[in-house]
């Protein structure tokens, strides 16, 4: 199941967008939102469809979210919870993939679930209880 050219591109369109709102550039005081970050999530959903790319988009905020608080110490319980939520949702919707996607994804996020056990807050014990759900271990 390999996605067009045109929804990977536009899946990179939407990268920039995520990007943007959950790495803001703090010097120039930009702002960071999981709320405008969820919504390009939902705007390429609605727009695409295509799962794989839907999986990868959640991956992706999860990969972002996840740098942002490692390299900028960021301490937002809010974010936290939002990051959490978008690992397990993101679980759910890779659950759906064919084996060689699903594979690819799953160990990004194991990545991420590593790097999160840094923060704090159980942050990184909800993602090891998560993964051992969604992976049957």
């Amino acid at each position: 199941m390999r996605a067009s050219a045109s929804a990977v591109m536009l899946c990179g369109l939407y990268k920039e967008t995520l990007d943007r709102w959950l790495w803001p550039d703090v010097l120039r005081k930009q702002d960071m939102s999981v709320a405008k970050a969820k919504q390009a999530i939902s705007a390429y959903r609605k727009a695409v469809g295509d799962p794989a790319g839907f999986a990868e988009l959640m991956v992706f905020y999860c990969e972002r979210a996840a740098g942002f608080c490692k390299d900028l110490g960021n301490q937002d319980q809010g974010y936290f919870d939002a990051l959490v939520r978008m690992f397990e949702r993101g679980l759910e919707i890779i659950a759906q993939l064919p084996a060689p996607d699903r594979d690819v994804l799953i160990t990004r996020l194991d990545r991420v679930r590593i790097i999160s056990h840094n923060f704090g807050y159980g942050v990184g014990d909800d993602m090891d209880s998560l993964l051992a759900r969604h992976s049957g271990t």
